[in-house]
């Protein structure tokens, strides 16, 4: 667990990205509910991550919301630059570019507060389907039918390849693993694909588990420790 000055600075930040939220302010909200939860997490604090994730998942949703508001989709494509600038909007990314150079160019956006969705498609399989990939602590793919018009993707089919890529995340977490280690894989995968509401929900749950388990665990090992005291009393 978290420290008594640890614990007093999550909270402060969560506190900070609560007011952040309220204002608006959507990108600082996501920064400081982001360092809130990895720093929880270090600690193995599931209740503070729990309540966390929503405000992080909150700013996340604004700022989706405003880079959907874009109607069509834009390729990335040609030569990038080391610290590629993107506009708001939903972009797409295909070979010979691949899912790291998504991960760089959503980086950047988010520090320099554009809102932008990226996606980097590999090549089509001999199914057909268009494999979507996001690259983070783990490699995450989804693969969709593709686009009726192949060199003009819609909104509509984007942001369905980015519920399906959201979705495989979900569907990669071992429910045979205890809670604790459910939760390692959650904040993972949610380093690769942070922008779906799905699976912040789904680490949520993970954590209220987690925490559960962690307090059941604390018990029985309290109950265990009396009773060592209570023999050696005895003795």
């Amino acid at each position: 667990m978290l420290s008594p000055a640890k614990a007093t600075r999550v909270d402060e930040l969560m506190e900070k990205a609560q007011t952040a939220l309220q204002a608006g302010h959507w990108f600082e909200a996501e920064r400081v509910a982001q360092r809130a939860l990895e720093v929880s997490h270090q600690a193995s604090d599931f209740g503070r991550m729990r309540r966390i994730l929503m405000p992080l998942l909150e700013s996340r949703r604004q700022r989706m919301q405003i880079a959907g508001n874009k109607a069509k989709v834009s390729w990335i494509r040609g030569e990038l630059t080391e610290d590629h600038l993107v506009t708001q909007g939903l972009h797409m990314l295909e070979p010979p570019h691949v899912g790291a150079d998504a991960r760089r160019i959503r980086l950047t956006a988010l520090r320099r507060e554009v809102p932008a969705l990226i996606l980097c498609r590999e090549p089509t399989t001999q199914l057909g389907l268009v494999p979507i990939v996001a690259i983070g602590l783990i490699t995450v793919r989804a693969r969709i039918a593709p686009p009726e018009h192949p060199d003009k993707p819609s909104k509509q089919w984007f942001l369905r390849a980015l519920e399906l890529l959201g979705d495989a995340a979900v569907g990669m977490i071992d429910g045979g693993l205890d809670a604790v280690r459910q939760v390692d894989h959650g904040m993972s995968l949610i380093d690769s694909v942070p922008d779906h509401e799905g699976l912040h929900m789904t680490l949520i749950r993970l954590c209220e588990a987690a925490e559960r388990e962690s307090s059941e665990a604390a018990d029985v090992q309290e109950d265990k420790s009396l009773e060592r005291a209570t023999d050696r009393e005895s003795d």
